[in-house]
């Protein structure tokens, strides 16, 4: 089964003040159900419906967050097949050496138990419909403890993720819905964090970034990938178009470099595909 389980709301921390949460209402199977995760610092309660919690405030999700939203939720069944489908069209690359190109940066090959047994985890920002999750299971080391961790602005899109999850792509895959801007977790909470085709329509990418560089440990890999036109690639005029048309949200689709935290190390920038740059970092 899938979902935030009772105990993991000592994980989580409130996206407003960070203070602790503490759950008040209907469990169902060690899961939280229906009811309120109150923060014991601002007293702010976030809703929890049908196993979903909703850690994000309404009145911020607004322009591009807001439309990039009312787009995802009306494409969730549409979605991979049409990634599948038009990604060896317009960029001579399949989807699955697409994302092999991105993944390797997360380096989950690399992960090994910690030493005072808790779970490693990872968190994918913009889980959207869970196509990456297949590709976690296959690169995660045999045996290791790993816990999951996928959130989402757009409901469409997780009540995909959970229908994918379902048919076996994951175990234990905790899903929530919270905003990118403020993420709920404490500081320093994971072992590795990537975002996947979303951040160039955020309403502010840098604010999101930092918060992805707080909530990852020190030293660990943090990747972003999204929309850019490689420099060397000589478009056709359905390619230029294609690409216009699935960035019409900026004016400017590039990699953020120029938007990462102070402190950032160990940057790599580089083409996964013609459309998608691929950026990795670290934090000390």
């Amino acid at each position: 089964m899938n979902g935030v389980r009772v105990r993991d709301v000592a994980l989580l921390a409130c996206p407003a003040c960070g203070g602790t949460l503490v759950f008040h209402g209907q469990e169902a199977r060690g899961r939280i159900r229906d009811g309120r995760l109150r923060c014991g610092g601002c007293g702010e309660a976030w809703s929890v419906a049908r196993g979903m919690a909703r850690l994000y405030r309404e009145d911020a999700v607004r322009g591009t967050d807001r439309l990039m939203r009312v787009i995802y939720d009306g494409l969730p069944v549409l979605h991979d097949p049409l990634t599948t489908l038009l990604t060896p069209v317009l960029q001579s690359v399949s989807e699955a050496r697409m994302r092999a190109g991105y993944m390797r940066r997360v380096a989950l090959g690399a992960l090994t138990p910690h030493e005072d047994g808790s779970p490693v985890r990872v968190l994918e920002v913009g889980v959207g419909s869970g196509a990456n999750l297949p590709l976690l299971r296959e690169r995660l080391p045999p045996g290791l403890d790993v816990e999951v961790w996928g959130v989402d602005l757009s409901e469409g899109m997780l009540k995909h993720c959970k229908r994918r999850l379902r048919s076996g792509a994951f175990e234990g895959v905790r899903l929530m819905m919270a905003d990118a801007h403020a993420l709920p977790f404490p500081d320093a909470s994971f072992d590795r964090v990537f975002h996947v085709g979303g951040i160039g329509g955020y309403r502010a990418p840098a604010q999101a970034l930092a918060e992805m560089a707080r909530v990852a440990k020190p030293g660990t890999p943090l990747v972003v990938v999204d929309e850019q036109l490689d420099p060397a690639f000589r478009p056709s005029l359905l390619q230029r178009a294609a690409f216009r048309a699935i960035t019409f949200y900026s004016w400017n689709p590039h990699c953020p470099r120029e938007l990462l935290p102070p402190g950032a190390f160990d940057v790599i920038e580089e083409q996964v595909a013609s459309f998608y740059y691929c950026l990795s970092f670290r934090m000390r």
